[in-house]
This record gives structure tokens, C-alpha cells and sequence, in this order.
């Protein structure tokens, strides 16, 4: 489905970064983090930690993990 979204471009620059790695469209990539982060929604709010492929999502610090970030760690 075609919509019109104003995503902020911190955001599209990392889902193009990952479509880009998993030959993947940005819209598909951006469709799979919003599932999970909608499904991780009620547990989080509730004040449990969710599990998403076993592994625990923490709460958003504000600022978008890049792969320089990762690899500088």
C-alpha cells in the first residue's frame, strides 16, 4: 500500500543503510521495525522487558544506532 510519510531523515538514512545490506526496499524495512516496535509496545508500557527473536528491546535513548556507532564500540 502507497501512503505519504514525513519521516525524519535520521530515520530513512538508517532503514536505507539496512535496505541496502538486506536487499531489501526502505519500505519494507521501515514496515518490519514498526511491527515490531508496535507488538514490543504493550509489554513496555506494562514495565516488562518485550523479546523479539530473543532478544530483549531496550527503551529508545532518543538517537538512531548507525552501523559506525556499533562498530566504534
Amino acid at each position: 500500500m502507497r501512503t505519504i510519510l514525513d519521516i525524519d531523515h535520521d530515520v530513512l538514512e538508517a532503514a536505507q543503510e539496512i535496505s541496502v545490506r538486506t536487499r531489501r526496499t526502505a519500505g519494507e524495512v521501515l514496515s518490519d521495525l514498526a511491527r515490531v516496535a508496535l507488538s514490543a509496545a504493550t509489554p513496555l508500557a506494562r514495565g516488562k522487558a518485550a523479546v523479539v527473536n530473543g532478544f530483549e528491546i531496550l527503551p529508545a535513548e532518543g538517537r538512531v544506532v548507525t552501523a559506525e556507532l556499533v562498530q566504534n564500540s
